[in-house]
């Protein structure tokens, strides 16, 4: 019964038309935004699971906040690792607590409820397997229809770029699961380069160097917090007093932590991320080199928000580097603006 009620509900009717959904699953923050609405949806990629009752019974904010305090038949799920799906169950889930939380209200006075046409977004490295996954969590979750595009081509659409043409546009995006790295031009990727030592792992290393530097186990947040706040690269040295759990005592142990500390502590990974954006430039054509030194670098994503990575990056690729506005709900607005040219459209969905 429940299921002939779900094909009725798919049924296109000529005069019914549908609604249009953006997706961008990312590794630490999902959105959803709705067709002349704007992003309905921006919370935490985290579900609490029960084992006690098998249900996933906390979602988004609730589920980070609640990180590292919960009894052991309660587990914190991360559905996606690296830009891919990894728990098919969980994001399906979150995705139908999400839309139900965000998009619902805006179709709950109608009599039928319009079948919704999702379109997503997937790394540009992501497999067959990976996409079909991505359009799975999507179709299982109540659309009726998916597209999925590249990210680095919606990307480079929300920074105003025009993807079709011919001057080539080199695009950093600083996620919490990837760093990719693409250069897009005529409708397309001509070269990309993609790092999964991304903000998540930046979080690990702060853990890592305060364990061997000050005997101090800190949490998953507490590093995610000493990150956002104290890293930048400007002249002014902040400072942040952090508790955590001491190796000697097992005690709680109150430690200050500077700029400076948090800069030495990533220093090796920022040059990683260098190294790969030489590297995709070293391999590209002379002509591309040339519009891109002359164009600069765009950085989106939620690491473009630190403050003075701009200069630091161009100080030491020597080519202009800027910011793009708003960067980390770039990729969406980029899904959003392509999908509203179904001409342009047809011509970048790839499955």
């Amino acid at each position: 019964m429940f299921n002939f009620i779900e094909k009725i509900g798919k049924i296109k009717l000529p005069f019914f038309s549908g609604a249009e959904l953006y997706f961008d699953l990312g590794t630490s923050t999902t959105r959803i935004a709705v067709k002349d609405k704007g992003i309905a949806y921006k919370e935490p990629t985290y579900l609490g699971y029960n084992s006690k009752i098998k249900e996933f019974i906390f979602f988004g904010k609730e589920a980070k906040t609640i990180l590292g305090k919960t009894p052991d038949f309660i587990r914190i799920v991360r559905p996606v690792v690296n830009g891919v799906i990894s728990d098919f169950d969980a994001e399906v889930s979150l995705i139908q607590k999400a839309m139900e939380k965000a998009v619902q209200p805006y179709f709950s006075n109608l009599l039928l409820k319009p079948p919704f046409q999702a379109f997503g977004i997937v790394p540009s490295v992501a497999t067959e397997i990976e996409q079909k996954a991505a359009e799975e969590a999507l179709l299982k979750a109540g659309c009726s229809g998916v597209s999925l595009i590249e990210k680095p081509i919606a990307t480079a659409a929300g920074c105003n770029f025009n993807i079709f043409s011919h001057q080539p546009n080199l695009i950093v995006d600083l996620g919490g699961g990837l760093i990719e790295m693409a250069i897009v031009s005529g409708g397309g990727i001509v070269n990309q380069k993609t790092l999964k030592n991304a903000g998540d792992h930046m979080d690990k290393l702060i853990y890592n160097y305060v364990y061997l530097k000050y005997g101090v186990i800190l949490g998953e947040s507490t590093c995610e917090s000493l990150k956002t706040n104290l890293l930048h690269f400007q002249k002014e040295e902040k400072t942040a007093t952090v508790r955590g759990k001491s190796l000697e005592s097992g005690l709680p142990k109150s430690i200050r932590i500077k700029t400076s500390e948090i800069r030495e502590a990533l220093l090796t990974h920022l040059n990683q991320i260098l190294d790969g954006i030489k590297e995709l430039i070293e391999g590209s054509p002379p002509e591309t080199i040339d519009e891109i030194f002359k164009r600069g670098i765009m950085l989106t994503g939620g690491l473009a928000n630190i403050k003075g990575i701009d200069g630091f990056f161009a100080n030491e690729i020597k080519i202009d580097v800027i910011c793009a506005e708003n960067p980390d709900d770039v990729t969406i607005h980029g899904l959003m603006k392509i999908a509203k040219n179904k001409e342009h459209l047809s011509k970048l969905v790839i499955r």
